[in-house]
């Protein structure tokens, strides 16, 4: 990912508190009571969002995703680094490397 944030793959996630979130015909939906903006993640992306109430490593969130999904790690560990860069230029995540 070029020029991303998140280029390594040794850092913890969780959410940014104060945001309300609602699953609308199996999709996951949150407004951003910080930047007032509001966002559609899918059904894949809600169950990220899911797995970050909490924090956890990338590698665990991988794991998990991979259990659920059955996907290549490649792939997976890709689209998720993409996934959590958006999130991160939104400030709607918290990143702790290590």
């Amino acid at each position: 990912m070029a020029n991303s944030s998140l280029s390594t793959t040794n850092f913890t996630i969780c959410q940014v508190e104060g945001n309300i979130v609602s699953n609308m015909n199996g999709e996951t939906v949150m407004l951003s009571i910080q930047n007032g903006k509001y966002y559609n993640f899918g059904e894949t992306g809600g169950a990220i969002w899911d797995l970050l109430k909490k924090p956890i490593s990338f590698s665990a969130l991988i794991e998990a995703l991979i259990l659920q999904y059955q996907v290549d790690r490649e792939e997976c560990e890709k689209q998720v680094l993409s996934f959590l860069d958006s999130l991160k230029k939104e400030n709607l995540i918290i990143v702790n490397f290590y």
